[in-house]
């Protein structure tokens, strides 16, 4: 084994003693950002990043069965990325749909996708569909697969469910604007069910949400990560969960 390897099995090791009895969170939305500039660092295509980006996800999903997290949403695809041209979409979704497949073949998490599914190709909307199908009774993470996801859009979706809903039992907008709260909305989310984001990550050094989980993160903490998604190590989010463990929640107050 190299020096190299030596070294940073101790560092990790170190870090997994450091956490503890450090509190964990139940769910940890990840922003796999940093793909392409990874592929153009090293003179490779934008299918090779994607794919080196894929290969990396399982890797993530075990460190958390390791700490015992409890939901991970990953953020794959925006809704903003589906306007991209056809001979750059197909292959990037190509690419999604083998990934999702995996992570249900492997059958230690729960699939489940979210995010506007009607504007995806109907091919890949039904192989999102299947693998949550196949997973649906395995007692693991849920993985939400956020695919064709926006903040706005999910917001805009619940509130339409919500007045769909309410329409169905004869409620009027005058009655329902009366007794409308934030738990209505959250009901009709990609995710109710679940409990929020504790941990926010995002890969390569940008500092924004960029429309990731807008309401469900309103009380999350966040960390930012310089590495490129697909050189996302063990020790990198062994730091994240530290650093989450290192703060006081407040919650807004």
């Amino acid at each position: 084994m190299a020096l190299r390897d030596v070294l940073y099995a101790a560092y990790t090791r170190r870090l997994t003693k450091q956490l503890g009895s450090s509190k964990v969170p139940r769910h940890v939305g990840v922003m796999l950002d940093g793909n392409r500039r990874w592929g153009r660092a090293r003179g490779a295509g934008a299918e090779e990043a994607y794919q080196a980006g894929a290969d990396n996800i399982a890797n993530l999903l075990s460190w958390c069965d390791e700490v015992g997290v409890e939901v991970v949403t990953l953020w794959l695809l925006s809704t903003d990325n589906l306007n991209r041209p056809e001979h750059q979409l197909r292959p990037l979704l190509g690419i999604i749909e083998d990934a999702v497949d995996a992570l249900a073949d492997a059958h230690r998490w729960q699939i489940h996708p979210v995010g506007a599914l009607d504007l995806l190709p109907s091919a890949t909307a039904a192989r999102l569909k299947a693998a949550e199908d196949r997973t649906r009774d395995v007692d693991g993470i849920i993985v939400n697969v956020a695919v064709g996801y926006g903040g706005r859009r999910e917001i805009a979706d619940a509130v339409r469910s919500l007045l769909q809903e309410q329409a169905s039992k004869g409620t009027s907008i005058e009655e329902l604007a009366e007794v409308i709260d934030v738990e209505h909305i959250a009901e009709h989310l990609y995710t109710k069910g679940q409990p929020d984001p504790d941990l926010v990550i995002r890969t390569s050094g940008e500092q924004r949400l960029s429309g990731f989980l807008l309401w469900q993160s309103a009380h999350s903490e966040f960390y930012f990560c310089e590495a490129y998604w697909p050189d996302f190590r063990k020790v990198d989010f062994l730091r994240a969960l530290r650093a989450y463990g290192e703060r006081e929640r407040r919650f807004g107050v």
